[in-house]
């Protein structure tokens, strides 16, 4: 479709029903077909590895070529093992592909992934990275000399590392590495070959990446990252394209693109370097920019949800900063209610991250602070140390804590919000999260009474329960309990565990969570629920059949 006239073009007739990437060429696709493994009975069964429970995880997936003027499929890949595409040369040439393994008798990790190019006119492979259990996924640069890859910081030998001693990096702390194809070892890149032609770009630099576009018009690499509670555009000017690098940025520089928005939702690039974007802030949903591709000066083409919102009273909105006993600043935001009155005082609304990344400050969601806001409450963000966004460091502080650390800095920050505004009611404080979040409401109510009520949503009560029973306990384990595990580290899954000091909760605690949950059983929430009950303190549990997490 021409996007200017909307003019059509049929470019094929017949292509196989499967998810496909369309070559830069536009002369042929390469789809992804699926091989349904041995089906297992459903009432008795054996499983094989403990990722089997997982629905589908018996199944491979493989790599064909459609050309449109033949009609004609193509197999590119075929074994035991899943494979997928990360991206096609500009000119066609040449695909990006990565394998998996699987391998449950490895410690950390247990997912291993290679690397490779394929010459889509000879079938020539070549090994680009071997084995690697920290890598993720990549791109080529448009001469195709580069490539683009993400990972965590352990990837690539730890090349891209940046901790205090004795710390264990997120694995959902998002890297950047460049890998100079010319000068990669014979054999791929790997523990036994090295890492000559790797660079790490984002070594210093804080924001975790998230998604990534090489330019056609001017070499650079284009990509958005979790900038603390922001979610920003930047570019890599590799070093044959600035006269002068900046120091601490090996062989480039990385530039902050200004946007209109604090939240970058989606953005993509033309092939002559205009951008377009969309994006939202605290105040208000998606809206559409193109930036020039001179001076990236942004332009609204459209509010996607003015018709919506219009008529809708939104409260304002702004940030507040604590620094805790360690020195770090710890990011919060608040929201006030439509027609605040700062004479009175409000109930407040206290909400956290729920996984390795920070709470950001989208539009709604889940969570809508706004419309808590719009209830009359005082809603209070706080991104406290664990969520990648604030640098390796920072994110650092979620592995091997069990909690601590975030509990701290969440207590310390609401404690300094209510003491410096007179309109938040100490009294009526509640706090609101979710699976990683639901786990620390449970947790903040066994080190603080600062709570008039607090709701767990599909939150972990018993680290060890967790580790063995959810699909993914044993597998996120690797990043929040790194090289930890039940037999080795009481004091992380025992002493740390809400469940195992269920005696100290008072506070009115509800506990939410769908039947079908697959990541967090059901009975993280049925545990907890019970021995509250048995204790005799106040507390509730609302089931929701058949939902997952």
């Amino acid at each position: 479709v021409d996007p200017v006239t909307l003019s059509e073009t049929e470019l094929t007739s017949s292509l196989p029903e499967a998810r496909y990437t369309i070559s830069p060429t536009e002369d042929f696709v390469i789809y992804s077909t699926t091989t349904e493994g041995p089906a297992a009975d459903r009432d008795v069964y054996e499983v094989i590895t403990p990722d089997d429970r997982q629905a589908g995880w018996r199944n491979r997936t493989n790599l064909h070529l459609f050309d449109f003027k033949s009609g004609l499929s193509t197999p590119l890949t075929y074994g035991s093992h899943n494979v997928w595409l990360n991206d096609i040369s500009a000119d066609g040439r040449y695909a990006l592909i990565s394998k998996s393994v699987y391998d449950a008798s490895k410690m950390r990790p247990v997912d291993f992934n290679s690397l490779f190019r394929l010459d889509l006119s000879t079938m020539q492979l070549d090994t680009l990275v071997v084995s690697d259990g920290f890598i993720g996924s990549a791109s080529f640069s448009p001469d195709g000399k580069t490539v683009a890859l993400k990972g965590s910081p352990e990837a690539l030998g730890c090349i891209g590392m940046n901790v205090d001693p004795g710390q264990t990096p997120s694995m959902y702390d998002y890297q950047l590495y460049l890998l100079e194809l010319d000068a990669l070892p014979r054999g791929g890149v790997s523990e036994q070959n090295g890492y000559e032609g790797v660079t790490p770009i984002t070594r210093e630099f804080n924001p975790s990446i998230s998604s990534t576009q090489w330019s056609e018009a001017d070499g650079c690499l284009y990509f958005t990252a979790e900038d603390k509670d922001c979610e920003h555009l930047f570019r890599y000017v590799p070093q044959n394209r600035k006269k002068k690098a900046k120091s601490g940025q090996k062989g480039g520089t990385i530039e902050q693109i200004a946007t209109p928005e604090d939240i970058v939702t989606h953005f993509s690039l033309s092939r002559k370097g205009s951008l377009a974007m969309s994006g939202q802030s605290a105040a208000n949903a998606d809206r559409l920019y193109t930036l020039a591709s001179k001076n990236m000066k942004p332009t609204l083409i459209e509010d996607l949800c003015a018709e919506a919102l219009a008529g809708v009273d939104l409260g304002e909105c702004h940030p507040f900063t604590w620094v805790n006993t360690e020195g770090d600043s710890i990011c919060c935001m608040y929201y006030l209610p439509p027609e605040f009155d700062a004479s009175r005082q409000y109930p407040m609304i206290v909400n956290y991250y729920g996984g390795c990344s920070p709470t950001s400050r989208s539009f709604g969601g889940r969570y809508a602070k706004q419309a808590y806001s719009a209830l009359g409450y005082v809603v209070l963000v706080v991104n406290p140390r664990g969520a990648a966004g604030f640098g390796q460091r920072w994110s650092a502080f979620h592995v091997n804590t069990a909690g601590k650390h975030v509990a701290d800095d969440i207590i310390g920050a609401v404690k300094a919000f209510s003491a410096e505004h007179t309109f938040v009611n100490p009294k009526k404080i509640g706090c609101i999260g979710a699976s990683y979040g639901g786990f620390m409401t449970q947790y903040l109510q066994t080190q603080t009474d600062i709570f008039a009520a607090a709701v767990s949503h599909a939150g972990i009560s018993d680290h060890t329960s967790y580790w063995g029973e959810g699909y993914w306990g044993y597998s996120y384990s690797q990043t929040s309990m790194a090289n930890s595990y039940p037999w080795t580290r009481k004091d992380l899954y025992v002493d740390q565990s809400p469940l195992f000091n269920a005696d100290k909760i008072k506070t009115p605690l509800l506990f939410v969570h769908g039947t079908a949950d697959t990541n967090v059983p059901v009975g993280e929430s049925i545990q907890m629920y019970t021995a509250l009950k048995l204790l005799g303190r106040p507390t509730a549990m609302v089931l929701v059949e058949g939902e997952n997490h």
